[in-house]
């Protein structure tokens, strides 16, 4: 290509936003239209240890003249959510870019809440410098009252929560905050398969329509019914979007280091200043007033569970002092 015909196509490129992605195409809005685009060679180029250049969220450079159009930049995150991509692929995989609000959706029951996965997303969260709030949703089901202590255990985290009840629609409990909080932002929505994310997003704008899985009769796990990540322009608000994900079963952060992971415990802080060791880990340190703090109940345990074996996923975990008496 001469020089002026690079100049002329470069005048000719256009912003726009990645809506989801497929096996080849990458679909963009830009300019109220969706695009179907592919992603030129040289973004695949020096990735390191990342699986792709480019994830829902993500402002592009489009390239409108080719057939198919190109992506032929991406443009600097803001912010993004990213786990190892499975236990045979090491690499990080980023789930969702440039979002405003993350949503941590987890359900009091059918499926039964999971501390450890619900703790490692907030780690994620915080780790990446994006602002979370913890759903409940399926209190209208909570028959063992297990809602009471969740509240306790992640007030003392510090951690926004939100209480909800899409199945009565638009007007169920907690769907009126949680529209307003949608408002005008970019937000993510993640969590396990069941757990109600769809169905609060249809309740939302019930002109979405996204398939509804049902829970398995014989297993507390939901079956997967989005199957890849998309965004979604909400009805509220001029600029609302809302970033849908497939259920998940397993999450690992990418990238975590040992000596930072006890910062993305909030619950932490207050008590491991007065570790006698500043770089105290909390996992085998002599005088270590974190777990002190779990012995007394001031820290949940289920949340120094959920610390505990990302520890030991990261390395190096010896063993606190007491375990062997």
């Amino acid at each position: 290509m001469s020089d002026e015909s690079k100049a002329q196509s470069s005048t000719r490129m256009i912003t726009g936003r990645v809506m989801r992605l497929d096996a080849k195409v990458v679909h963009v809005e830009a300019g109220g239209v969706v695009r179907l685009c592919a992603t030129r060679g040289k973004l695949f180029e020096n990735l390191g240890d990342r699986k792709g250049p480019v994830a829902v969220g993500d402002f592009v450079t489009v390239d409108p003249t080719g057939d198919p159009q190109s992506i032929e930049a991406v443009q600097p995150r803001k912010n993004y959510l990213s786990r190892i991509a499975s236990s045979h692929d090491p690499r990080e995989q980023v789930l969702m870019a440039n979002v405003d609000h993350m949503y941590v959706v987890a359900s009091v029951a059918k499926p039964g809440f999971s501390s450890n996965r619900t703790d490692r997303i907030l780690a994620a969260c915080m780790q990446r410098s994006i602002p979370a709030t913890l759903i409940f949703n399926k209190i209208d089901i909570d028959k063992k009252g297990v809602l009471g202590e969740l509240r306790e255990t992640y007030a003392k985290a510090g951690v926004s929560m939100l209480e909800t009840c899409a199945t009565e629609g638009e007007d169920g409990p907690g769907m009126e905050r949680l529209r307003e909080a949608l408002a005008n932002k970019t937000s993510g929505f993640y969590g396990a398969s069941g757990v109600g994310k769809s169905t609060l997003l249809n309740a939302i704008d019930p002109e979405l329509k996204i398939k509804v899985g049902k829970i398995s009769k014989y297993w507390t796990a939901g079956k997967h019914t989005t199957t890849h990540s998309q965004m979604h322009r909400l009805p509220i608000g001029e600029n609302s979007w809302v970033i849908d994900t497939p259920g998940i079963r397993v999450f690992r952060p990418f990238g975590l280091q040992r000596e930072d992971l006890r910062d993305l415990f909030p619950d932490f802080l207050p008590f491991q200043k007065q570790c006698h060791f500043p770089n105290c880990t909390h996992d085998h340190e002599p005088d270590c007033a974190v777990y002190d703090a779990v012995e007394t109940g001031a820290i949940a345990p289920t949340r120094y569970g959920s610390y505990f074996e990302m520890l030991d996923e990261i390395g190096g975990h010896q063993g606190h002092a007491d375990d062997d008496e």
